[in-house]
């Protein structure tokens, strides 16, 4: 009798295979946008950060969005060519689609369909890792998938999952429009109670008269590089879109000693879906309460000012874009020698800066200092000896220099104005030699 063979296990891959992605935009003339090219390029970089194989991509020139296909019906047609020559099983829109404009395309292509938008808000879905971060994510994919929910449910039941089925989940969104809308009531509650806790936060912070400094900018111009180097702080940073979704708050000190509260935001994007601005509404607060700007901008990207174009639009519409504002044009290492050595942007409002190798960082320290000192008050006043934690406290909150003299700690410089009266409130009359 042989010996019997050990039998091996055979075990099921249960992945999902890289979708096959095939991107179209439309190239709208003067309107004001980008050139579809690099609206495209920036589009497959979306695709292949969700997970996506871009195999191919189209674009038509037209003044407006067909409203049945988007495309024209003559140039929608041909995708199914296209479909013939790549195999591409997701096609991804680079505006966003009307519910039954995405119902014509999958019922014209076989395959699912997803705009920016919904790319966009999968790719948050990755993302989010904290509470707050899974809520805010939830809330705007409710709220983008909620005039979608029959046609949403159709295709998730075709595909069983991949790009664009993140966010609430399956199960959620297989339920009616009621259930729907109370679990949009919900999650907005929970972010309320979020933006609660914040504004107490900012209480604390506004009580201890610390300065408040919120890094804004464009994805993936190096806004958390940035944090870690002024911060000697170890926040997530990689170089790829949305790498970090939750706000970062470190303590950053001065060259007077002041110490500020640093936060780094969520980056911007181009055509940012409204869904998600509302949803991140509570963490961007933290741009409406900071005293002081700092965009971020990759001065190795040749579309830098397009970059700035949409960031500000963003601004805009949270009601921050006339706040003091500081631009550090990030990534000078990457330039050419002669980019670098050429004049950089003037004005005391810029910084070119490597937050990677430390160039022009300790300059844009004395910047911050300097447009936070013009917003303080002057101040020339004795504080008592035994007032020695205010004397700190002056110290950490604003810009003085201390001597001491018979009566207690003479400060003088600037702090802000809650803090200015309570150290004039403590000093004693001025007698001579103090």
């Amino acid at each position: 009798m042989g010996r019997l063979m050990p039998r091996t296990t055979q075990l099921t891959d249960l992945t999902l295979p890289q979708e096959r992605a095939f991107l179209i935009g439309l190239d709208v003339p003067h309107d004001g946008r980008w050139p579809v090219e690099r609206s495209l390029a920036e589009l497959a970089a979306l695709a292949e950060t969700a997970g996506a194989k871009v195999v191919g991509s189209a674009a038509q020139r037209r003044a407006t969005p067909d409203p049945v296909w988007y495309f024209g019906k003559g140039r929608a047609a041909d995708l199914v060519d296209e479909k013939g020559a790549t195999d591409f099983n997701l096609l991804v829109v680079d505006d966003e689609l009307r519910p039954n404009q995405q119902r014509s395309l999958e019922e014209l292509l076989g395959v699912k369909v997803l705009d920016r938008s919904a790319l966009i808000i999968d790719i948050f879905a990755r993302h989010a890792k904290t509470r707050e971060g899974r809520l805010q994510v939830e809330l705007a994919a409710l709220q983008y998938h909620l005039p979608r929910l029959t046609r949403l449910w159709t295709h998730l039941s075709r595909t069983g999952g991949g790009i664009g089925t993140r966010g609430p989940g399956e199960s959620q969104l297989e339920t009616d429009r009621r259930l729907i809308r109370e679990k949009i009531r919900k999650v907005r509650g929970e972010l309320e109670e979020v933006k609660r806790q914040r504004a107490t936060a900012a209480r604390h912070r506004d009580a201890a008269d610390i300065a408040s400094v919120a890094l804004v900018g464009y994805t993936n111009t190096g806004k958390s590089t940035l944090l870690n180097a002024l911060a000697r702080a170890n926040v997530y940073a990689a170089d790829m879109l949305f790498a970090t979704l939750d706000p970062t708050s470190r303590a950053v000190g001065l060259p007077s000693g002041q110490r500020v509260v640093m936060t780094d935001t969520v980056g911007f994007i181009n055509k940012l879906p409204h869904d998600l601005v509302d949803a991140f509404r509570a963490t961007l607060e933290e741009v409406l309460r900071a005293d002081l700007l700092v965009e971020v901008v990759d001065a190795a990207d040749p579309n830098f000012v397009a970059q700035q174009a949409a960031v500000q639009a963003v601004l805009d519409e949270l009601g921050a874009g006339d706040k003091p504002r500081i631009t550090v044009f990030n990534k000078i290492d990457l330039l050419d020698a002669d980019l670098r050595a050429a004049p950089g942007p003037m004005g005391e409002h810029a910084v070119m800066a490597s937050a990677l190798t430390g160039e022009g960082l300790d300059e844009l320290l004395e910047r911050i200092g300097a447009i936070l000192r013009s917003q303080m008050e002057a101040i020339d006043a004795v504080v008592p000896y035994a007032r020695g934690a205010l004397v700190a406290r002056a110290k950490a909150a604003g810009d003085v220099a201390e001597r001491f003299t018979q009566r207690g700690v003479r400060l003088s410089g600037h702090l802000p104005q809650a803090i200015a009266a309570e150290v004039r409130a403590a000093s004693p009359a001025r007698r001579q030699g103090d």
